[in-house]
């Protein structure tokens, strides 16, 4: 439910809304729209007499529904953008934000070299793997904690802040004293324990949509962080599994403007996982911020060929720049920066 109130209500009438919402055993959430104030109001079922009698309080304007079931989620229960700090920018402002770094944390070597070319070309946050879910249980399977260590030398070297996968709700306290941002896992995004832990933790989430995902799947997975009061989510769209096969993934280019128009919370594209080879990432990346994505989060890697994961699918640090440079453009375009 949402509670709008009048243009002109007091900081009082506010308050005394909240009051009583609270004491009926409501949570709520307060957002501002075209110089109004919003109550976001969340919880049991409230009875249409009781709604009528919220209507006729001192500054209150109209009480409506909330018409989805991702309530915090949604546009409708919060109307202006929601922005993440991260790396001095704010992500959903309007200005491009670029994540880059290989799949795998392979060596110090190797994270480190990486960090300094993508903060040349112009990237604001580092991303590399130290737990890996792997399909084969004989694939690499991250260093752990190492990996950990290294991309923070890495971000003391740099001053990017890291983004890493985190898998097992266990792992929380581990990976927040090294990490920036939780990224959440395509193969993770509906493993509900987890949710409620990152959630709990206050920590940035970078939340992938599932590789068969519906985009009210993606939302609902976003619920379940922001019932813990956590706004600070970042969406991805990574591609969806389809008859298709010559790609890795099919790059849902609608879900963008979807996400978008149902969502107050960023969107970021991940060309590098959505098509699987590297010759196609540019141009997934030039669609993905056209169609109106805050970010990217590229797979960058000194030496794709040797990669121990996803080689593939990774930019060399000359490919990325030229990316970089590609994105501003693009950006310019639509009337945004990079």
């Amino acid at each position: 439910m949402l509670v709008i109130m009048k243009p002109a209500a007091t900081t009082k009438e506010i308050s005394q809304v909240i009051a009583r919402l609270t004491g009926d055993g409501y949570e709520t959430q307060l957002s501002e729209h075209d110089g109004r104030t919003l109550i976001g109001v969340v919880g049991h079922d409230m009875p249409e007499p009781t709604r009528e009698n919220y209507a006729m309080l001192a500054g209150v304007d109209q009480v409506m529904d909330v018409s989805v079931p991702y309530k915090r989620a949604s546009r409708e229960f919060h109307p202006t953008d929601t922005v993440v700090p991260l790396g001095g920018q704010l992500v959903g402002s309007g200005r491009i934000a670029v994540i880059a770094g290989p799949c795998s944390v392979e060596s110090r070597d190797q994270i480190i070299e990486t960090a300094h070319a993508v903060k040349e070309a112009g990237a604001i946050a580092l991303r590399g793997g130290a737990f890996k879910p792997r399909t084969s249980p004989y694939s690499f399977q991250g260093f752990g904690e190492q990996a950990l260590q290294w991309l923070a030398e890495a971000r003391e070297q740099t001053g990017l802040p890291v983004v890493t996968e985190i898998m097992d709700p266990g792992l929380v306290p581990l990976v927040a004293q090294y990490a920036d941002v939780f990224q959440i896992g395509a193969r993770n995004m509906q493993n509900f324990t987890l949710l409620h832990a990152v959630g709990e933790s206050q920590h940035p989430i970078l939340l992938k949509r599932g590789m068969s995902s519906t985009i009210k799947e993606l939302l609902m997975a976003a619920e379940y962080v922001l019932s813990h009061g956590n706004t600070r989510i970042m969406l991805c769209e990574r591609g969806i599994r389809t008859f298709e096969t010559f790609t890795r993934n099919t790059f849902d280019i609608n879900a963008v403007p979807v996400l978008k128009h149902l969502t107050h919370l960023p969107v970021i594209a991940d060309p590098s996982h959505a098509v699987g080879k590297r010759e196609y990432v540019a141009a997934v990346a030039r669609a993905g911020i056209a169609a109106g994505a805050d970010g990217l989060l590229v797979e960058v890697h000194p030496c794709p060929e040797e990669a121990v994961s996803d080689g593939r699918q990774s930019l060399t640090p000359e490919q990325f720049a030229q990316l970089i440079e590609e994105t501003r453009a693009i950006a310019a375009a639509v009337g945004r920066s990079a």
